[in-house]
């Protein structure tokens, strides 16, 4: 028999005003394979300063929009239940339920935890990359929000950048799960498994083929990108 889902599964995304693209053929990859209801939020900052939400400056190592925003889905989800946040620069290529389905009452948020030292300085549209203990974790995160609650919208607006990005706001490492099934697969920095073992995320960290200057970005896998933008923008007669 079908699963029974009651509520569509929340989703958060990191949203950047350069990176629209991304976002919209994420969107419309993460709908097109799932096998249940989404309810799927883009987190557009101008909005959460309007509703005062957030209030930071720019830190200078801040390449996205979103670097601190996503933060506050547990806020938005007033504590209760799970949530699902990811950046924007992603493909869903399978059931993001499967990633659900992941979901352990015994940790706060659970992530994919690569082992992932940058040797590179730069990367997209000549942003700094940072090279900080726990790099990426925070780009796919399963949040447990009830117990997430150190993540006031007091505590995101004055918090490090490695106090949120490191998961200083849990009771420590024992309360990071990790996510199983290559749900975060960053392109041009891992190697891809073989066509056996699909990867079911991709993730372009180091900016993806909707800038001009990396349209080739991820070689086989950009041509995969614009497939699947092409899809979303199908007209029918």
């Amino acid at each position: 028999m079908p699963t029974v889902v009651h509520q569509p599964i929340p989703i958060f995304i990191g949203y950047d005003p350069r990176e629209r693209a991304a976002t919209n053929v994420l969107i419309d990859s993460l709908y097109q394979h799932s096998s249940v209801p989404l309810a799927i939020t883009p987190l557009v900052a101008p909005q959460l300063v309007n509703q005062g939400l957030f209030h930071r400056e720019r830190d200078p190592k801040q390449s996205t929009a979103f670097s601190f925003t996503r933060f506050l889905v547990p806020y938005l989800m007033g504590y209760r239940g799970w949530a699902l946040f990811m950046d924007c620069d992603m493909l869903c290529r399978s059931d993001i339920k499967a990633l659900w389905d992941q979901r352990d009452d015994c940790y706060g948020a659970m992530c994919v935890q690569h082992e992932y030292v940058p040797g590179e300085t730069m990367k997209f549209l000549g942003e700094a990359q940072s090279n900080y203990p726990k790099k990426n974790w925070s780009s796919l995160m399963l949040l447990n929000c009830s117990r997430c609650t150190n993540l006031t919208v007091d505590y995101v607006n004055t918090a490090t950048g490695l106090q949120l990005h490191r998961f200083h706001w849990l009771e420590g490492d024992h309360d990071i799960g990790a996510i199983k099934g290559g749900w975060n697969h960053l392109v041009d920095v891992q190697r891809l498994p073989d066509q056996e073992e699909p990867t079911p995320m991709l993730h372009w960290t180091l900016g993806g083929p909707w800038f001009r200057k990396q349209r080739t970005m991820g070689g086989r896998l950009a041509a995969e990108w614009f497939s699947a933008r092409d899809d979303a923008m199908k007209l029918w007669d």
